[in-house]
């Protein structure tokens, strides 16, 4: 019951007119948009009203959110989305925007019996309670150069890209779950590449964080992945594949 009311609700809020001035604001702000096939333009503006319509945004840190504010987070988020069946990321509820760079207290265990605590200058955040937290500055000065490898709505997205559920656990699920144990030891493969690389000072074109943890891994790649294509194609061919299979696109060929 409660399916077919949501399904109900989304074919209405996909239905409406895109407004014009969220047409000028992709435009501007998103440049990958002006680079997508027509058919994929219009199907990210239907995706882009049922984000709209499904998530509240909150401004913080004395930010005023405003309509160039949320259209350009939603269209990145929704970029992902492409091409896959999706329930709109499901364990996502609000999205919280500072104006720039904000100090958050971070807790990392260190190991056994050790937990390394303190302040963290953040450019975003996925949070497992159904929040979002992005720097304005950094989203637009990302979403701006779409060949430079960072995209901080790409990366926390992508962390919400998890299990059927959709509750934040950073398990991302294939179109077929079939795939996910070949799928997860391909990917594992290369994020001990990666690993391998940063302990002996190699060069790599993938953000070293992501040699954290697979989490962060999965959430690097995706950015490589939309943003330097060809060179992760080049590359990481295998890891490409994998990525394009699980996307359903292949933004190399834009």
């Amino acid at each position: 019951m409660f399916g077919w009311i949501k399904k109900r609700r989304r074919r209405r809020l996909a239905a409406q007119k895109f407004p014009g001035r969220w047409q000028e604001i992709l435009e501007r702000n998103v440049p990958y948009y002006k680079i997508m096939p027509p058919a994929d333009q219009k199907e990210l503006r239907s995706n882009i009203l049922i984000f709209m319509g499904e998530k509240r945004f909150e401004g913080c840190g004395g930010l005023k959110l405003s309509e160039e504010i949320k259209v350009t987070i939603a269209a990145q988020a929704c970029i992902l989305l492409l091409h896959r069946r999706t329930d709109y990321y499901p364990g996502l509820a609000s999205v919280l925007v500072y104006p720039h760079s904000y100090v958050a207290h971070h807790s990392e265990s260190m190991g056994p019996g050790l937990v390394c605590e303190g302040p963290e200058v953040l450019r975003g955040e996925s949070w497992r309670r159904g929040t979002i937290v992005l720097s304005w500055d950094d989203v637009r000065r990302d979403a701006e150069d779409i060949h430079d490898h960072h995209n901080v709505v790409y990366h926390e997205f992508a962390h919400q890209l998890d299990s059927s559920s959709g509750k934040g656990d950073n398990s991302p699920v294939l179109q077929r779950r079939s795939n996910y144990i070949a799928w997860a030891r391909k990917l594992q493969k290369e994020y001990q590449r990666l690993r391998r690389d940063v302990a002996r000072n190699r060069p790599h074109i993938l953000d070293e964080y992501g040699a954290d943890n697979p989490a962060e891994f999965f959430a690097v790649v995706t950015e490589s992945f939309f943003q330097q294509p060809q060179q992760l194609q080049k590359l990481h061919p295998q890891l490409y594949r994998e990525m394009k299979d699980f996307y359903q696109q292949d933004p190399a060929l834009l």
